[in-house]
């Protein structure tokens, strides 16, 4: 352990996120491009890989990815409220336990979101809902679409706003893992060999899909590397 700077986030989970945002930027920047179809549809793949990796880590990954600590610090939202609305002052307040719930909430909406954005995503793409309510489906990705859009800015936001408020770059340790002051660190190794492997899964999925698109996704009006000039489908065919 470095003096002074804990290890509280490994590799994986550092991995995690920084393609999680990836993804997700590049799903919703191809998503009204028929040109790009074909790598709207492999984010969106991508993203519930990574979820699906999120889950399973946080079952058998180190106790700082737990999902039982997010689930926890979720379950103090309504204590918290209840204190700070019997504060006499506002000085009386444990701002700091808000600030930490707010982030908490932000990122359990991220991943919350993402298994019906993809489902919907996947069935608009599969035509599984022609004709008995398909436009539902399609409306149902845009807003999930938006909405974790908004989520996800609001999540920004609040990490600027408390790097401004402790004056300390709260998005520092999801790059380098480690956080300033005394204590022990939370996880006993980085794992570099996990993040790794992690990111060339992801890299190798999506090279493959895009080198060798799946068969039938021509006749679905998916564009690909053969058949630039694909008609338009926008309107029948928003998908994830």
């Amino acid at each position: 352990m470095l003096a002074n700077r804990r290890l509280v986030i490994d590799a994986p989970m550092r991995m995690f996120h920084w393609l999680f945002a990836l993804s997700f930027a590049g799903a919703y920047a191809t998503a009204d491009s028929d040109h790009w179809r074909l790598v709207h549809v492999t984010l969106g793949y991508a993203l519930a890989g990574l979820l699906g990796f999120r889950l399973l880590y946080g079952v058998v990954g180190p106790r700082s990815s737990a999902l039982g600590v997010l689930v926890r610090k979720l379950t103090g939202a309504l204590p918290w409220v209840r204190s700070a609305w019997r504060a006499p002052t506002p000085q009386g307040v444990n701002w700091r336990q808000g600030q930490n719930l707010l982030m908490s909430a932000a990122v359990a909406l991220l991943l919350l979101a993402v298994l019906p954005l993809t489902l919907s995503g996947y069935a608009i793409h599969d035509e599984w809902a022609n004709g008995w309510g398909g436009e539902a489906l399609e409306e149902l990705h845009e807003w999930m679409g938006n909405a974790m859009l908004a989520v996800a800015l609001v999540h920004i936001a609040l990490i600027a706003g408390l790097s401004a408020l402790r004056r300390k770059n709260q998005a520092l340790p999801m790059l380098t893992g480690r956080v300033e002051g005394p204590g022990p660190d939370l996880v006993e190794s980085h794992r570099r060999w996990l993040a790794a492997l992690l990111l060339g899964c992801v890299v190798g999925f999506v090279a493959w899909q895009l080198i060798s698109p799946p068969a039938g996704a021509r006749e679905r009006g998916v564009p690909t590397r053969t058949s630039p000039d694909a008609t338009e489908h926008r309107g029948h065919h928003r998908e994830d």
